[in-house]
């Protein structure tokens, strides 16, 4: 149903940095690079992932409400994540806890303050 997600950065260098260490440990790696735009995914049957400069050339804005949820494969690698994030200069927005409906997640802004979920579905330990 989704084909690919896109959210707006202002530093794509600096952001990419952030999103590889993310999705090294997701198992994705980058598809496309290029000076304003970048993308990672699984394989070539994978939602994709990207960050690019504003078409319109305006700053990159977080969208008030946006989120995007990526899953992780155990609580562990959701603790990992959280930590690695705010290691990497994100900021926290939720430490990792068991949240309704079972999901474990911890939530993380990136480094142009899109949020971010790390969750593991219920019932994986």
């Amino acid at each position: 149903m989704i084909g690919y997600i896109t959210l707006g950065s202002n530093d794509i260098k600096t952001s990419s940095e952030f999103y590889d260490e993310i999705f090294k440990v997701l198992g994705a790696s980058r598809v496309y690079d290029h000076n304003t735009y970048c993308a990672w995914a699984r394989d070539s049957e994978s939602i994709i992932f990207s960050i690019t400069n504003p078409a319109d050339g305006k700053r990159a804005t977080v969208g008030n409400g946006t989120m995007i949820a990526l899953e992780a494969e155990s609580r562990e690698q959701v603790d990992f994540l959280y930590g690695k994030g705010l290691a990497m200069g994100g900021q926290d927005e939720g430490s990792p806890s068991e949240r309704s409906g079972g999901y474990y997640c911890a939530y993380v802004r990136d480094l142009d303050g899109n949020k971010l979920n790390f969750h593991v579905k219920p019932n994986v330990t």
